[in-house]
Parts: C-alpha cells; sequence; structure tokens
C-alpha cells in the first residue's frame, strides 16, 4: 500500500475556530491513538479532498511544522449534507505490529459472462472494511467478475482471500457487492411477451 505525506498544524479548539478555519481553505481534523492524548489539527482541503476521493486506500504520514511524522489512516470523513465538502476528518495513529480495520476499495477484473450478454455490472459495495496488519493492506480489494451472469450476484463470504492473506473481511457476509442487472430492454421484453399472450 502506497503511503502518502499530508502536512498539518495544530489547532487550538475553540468557539468557531472550525467555521474560520474551512473559510480558509483548512479541514478540522482530529488525530486519536489507544491510550494517547487527542490532538487537533487543520489540514489542507484540497489534498485531503484527493486522499478521500482516491480510487485507493492509503497509510498517511502525517507531517507537523517541526517535522515529526506520525503514521496514520483515515477513520472518518464528515460531509457537508449540501455542498458535500469535508467539514471534519478523523485520523487514528497505529504502530507497525498493530492489527486496524481499514475501508479499502473495490475494483473488479474480468468482463462478466452477464455484461457480454448485454447486462450491466453495478457495484454495490464500493468498498470493504479489512482487518489486518497495515504491511498487509492492499491498495484497492481486486474482484474478478468474469463468471458473473445476469441477475447474479457476488457477496461478501464468496470473495476469495488467496490473494489477500492474514486479512479478514469484517462485513456482513450475506452482504451483495457486484452484481450483473439485465438491460432495460431484456427486462421489458418478457413483460411485452405476457402481455401479447394475454390479448
Amino acid at each position: 500500500m502506497e503511503t502518502i505525506v499530508l502536512g498539518v498544524e495544530p489547532r487550538v479548539i475553540k468557539k468557531n475556530a472550525a467555521d474560520k478555519l474551512r473559510k480558509t481553505g483548512v479541514v478540522p481534523a482530529v488525530i486519536y491513538h489507544k491510550g494517547e492524548e487527542t490532538v487537533a489539527v487543520g489540514v489542507n482541503e484540497l489534498a485531503l479532498r484527493k486522499l478521500v476521493h482516491s480510487a485507493e486506500s492509503h497509510i498517511i504520514d502525517l507531517q507537523f511544522p517541526d517535522g515529526k511524522i506520525k503514521r496514520s489512516f483515515i477513520k472518518d470523513v464528515q460531509f457537508h449534507p449540501v455542498t458535500d465538502r469535508i467539514i471534519h476528518t478523523d485520523f487514528q495513529l497505529f504502530s507497525a505490529d498493530e492489527i486496524i480495520e481499514l475501508e479499502v476499495p473495490v475494483a473488479v477484473t474480468g468482463e462478466s459472462a452477464g455484461v457480454k450478454k448485454g447486462g450491466k455490472l453495478q457495484i454495490i459495495k464500493h468498498a470493504l472494511t479489512i482487518k489486518g496488519q497495515p504491511e498487509h493492506m492492499p491498495d484497492h480489494f481486486v474482484i474478478d467478475v468474469t463468471a458473473l451472469e445476469i441477475g447474479h450476484s457476488i457477496h461478501v463470504k464468496e470473495l476469495p482471500l488467496d490473494a489477500y492473506t492474514d486479512l479478514i473481511i469484517m462485513d456482513d457476509p450475506d452482504t451483495p457487492v457486484i452484481t450483473v442487472l439485465a438491460s432495460k430492454t431484456e427486462a421489458e421484453a418478457p413483460a411485452e411477451a405476457a402481455a401479447t399472450t394475454a390479448s
């Protein structure tokens, strides 16, 4: 997994301070780790947005003005309900041998058998919560959809972990991740045929 360096600035928590920060293009954030004091910081909104909307997950080296670096990952992001701008972020620190839970984006490989027949591939769950050591975390979780037919789905419990040793998927096993839907014309055809037969 790629490591990204992200600059942070310590901030003071006081009334209206967060709103003032946002107006200058800085997102309020906190850094926490079990057993340590939570640290309030500010992060450049544009730099953070690139990470949050990336198609891959990252380990993030938070760099302070004094040069100190703390290794982390994004634990939570809050968005404005209207503008969808990032308004707050939580970073969680970890040590090299620590077990963490990280949201990893889903990526597909192969051409679905159902798509070849006119179906439409739909990713229902765009990220999976993966548990394991940071060094084993993938940038994205690749799913082969070659055998997926129209009307069929791949569920969490059906995902192979051969390529992802020492990792556990924490999502509900019965959750569908990817499906192939019938095209609109194909779905309408049986209904039209039934109507013709009835008349």
